[in-house]
């Protein structure tokens, strides 16, 4: 639909195929980016958990390749979009840029419709998205009603919530809802992450976009800078991959990918400071014409592969920050919540999108848009860069100091706490729970170099 309202779709030179004022088209661009929005919201909240259903019996190392390659091959889709279709957007015409992905879309769906008896999935019925949250409710209920939230041996707040204690859910949905709540504090560092990496299309745009992308006497496509960022990811993953192997053959080994969430963070807060470092010397060349969608603007002659550095620490963090969280998401949790628990990371992920807006528009308010001026030479971007840049080695510093809960992914654990169903045995299922209790309590705080 946005594809239509552009002026390259007409019938002659003197004839535009539609008629809507400028504002008109703006309502139908923000209207066409909402539904966009909904259709990557179901989609990446879907894909990923129903590809992993098939893999609920592997071991670590089996879901690990598996988020490895499956990230692996998304970011290769998407390094081919940002080459073909962002030079057709920019350098052929706009609308095709539109045209093309509305016929892939349509093609996958007429695909997806043929083949979706054998897509069929159908979920373990014992906890839902209602029950988790209804678990959570009634337990704070409870704890506002008493005034307290530890009372009468309960251990947990969400113990509240169980038949045993007053509540109306049975132990097995209380315990699924408290391992999913244990991931949260994972789930909320990933925020600020998230927020670095949403720099690549907004501010490393707008450096790029002011930098000079003549290569030769072509001029490079703004978004093709994006695949810098994808190619370090598409070399590490078999790299990663070889690493893992040889780390979960060894006898005794307790490798965690908690050490590759703490490296990527650290990576993308790397990332952002080069950014400043490279924004103020992008100011030091002199300014040139440079056209870009057929309108002449003064960027810096700097050339834009000068910020590649800060684009191939961004690939470097989503190597290992992405593929790890998925697997600590679907891997912490009992069989039966496993497709809610990756949906709340989806969530969490989408946070940092919104929460990256709430910071640019409070410190562009607050420097009076010294740091988001409408001319970027003349301002200073470099400024929000380190201080995101601050914000983020602090971000990776609490990641760093929770990361020891997260250590411990045992293969019995799951198999103990998957099996333990209300009509099994009491004491089988007693001793899942303590099982589960003591998983986080008794694994060490390690440091890095230890963990490695």
């Amino acid at each position: 639909v946005v594809s239509f309202p552009f002026e390259d779709i007409y019938i002659d030179r003197r004839h535009i195929l539609h008629t809507l004022t400028k504002k008109e088209q703006k309502i139908v661009f923000y209207f066409a980016l909402l539904t966009a929005s909904l259709g990557i919201g179901g989609i990446r909240a879907i894909v990923c958990p129903l590809s992993a259903y098939n893999l609920e019996d592997c071991g670590l190392k089996e879901l690990l390749s598996f988020f490895n390659w499956f990230y692996w091959l998304v970011n290769l889709n998407s390094a081919v979009v940002f080459v073909s279709i962002s030079y057709i957007q920019q350098s052929v015409a706009r609308n095709l840029g539109f045209l093309i992905p509305f016929v892939s879309v349509l093609m996958a769906m007429i695909t997806i419709h043929m083949v979706c008896g054998e897509m069929i999935y159908k979920p373990k019925t014992e906890s839902s998205l209602l029950t988790t949250f209804g678990v959570i409710a009634s337990a704070l209920k409870t704890c506002c009603v008493r005034y307290r939230c530890l009372s009468g041996g309960v251990t947990n707040w969400l113990d509240h919530a169980k038949e045993n204690y007053g509540g109306r859910y049975s132990e097995t949905q209380v315990e699924s809802t408290k391992s999913l709540t244990r991931l949260f504090p994972l789930f909320a560092f990933q925020i600020l992450y998230r927020t670095c990496i949403m720099q690549i299309p907004s501010g490393y745009y707008l450096q790029t976009m002011n930098s000079n992308l003549n290569f030769s006497g072509f001029v490079l496509p703004i978004a093709a800078m994006n695949v810098i960022s994808i190619v370090p990811l598409l070399i590490l993953v078999p790299i990663l991959e070889c690493i893992n192997s040889c780390l979960f053959s060894s006898k005794g080994s307790r490798h965690s990918p908690t050490i590759y969430i703490v490296v990527g963070q650290l990576s993308a807060a790397l990332s952002v400071m080069v950014a400043g470092f490279s924004e103020m010397h992008r100011k030091r060349f002199p300014q040139v014409e440079q056209t870009l969608s057929k309108e002449v603007l003064l960027v810096s002659s700097m050339p834009c592969f000068h910020l590649a550095p800060q684009y191939i620490l961004l690939g470097v963090a989503e190597a290992l920050v992405t593929p790890s969280c998925s697997l600590l998401s679907f891997r912490l949790v009992p069989e039966r919540i496993r497709g809610i628990s990756m949906h709340f990371l989806t969530l969490f992920n989408g946070a940092g999108c919104f929460i990256g807006a709430f910071i640019v528009q409070t410190v562009h308010t607050g420097t009076q848009g010294t740091w988001f001026p409408h001319l970027l030479h003349e301002g200073k971007l470099e400024g929000f860069f380190f201080f995101l840049a601050s914000l983020m080695m602090a971000n990776t510093l609490g990641m760093w100091t929770i990361a020891h809960r997260y250590n411990d992914l045992n293969q019995e654990y799951t198999k103990e706490f998957r099996g333990s169903l209300p009509e099994e045995k009491p004491l089988q299922h007693e001793k899942a729970i303590k099982f589960y209790d003591s998983v986080l309590d008794r694994s060490p705080i390690l440091s890095p170099m230890e963990t490695t």
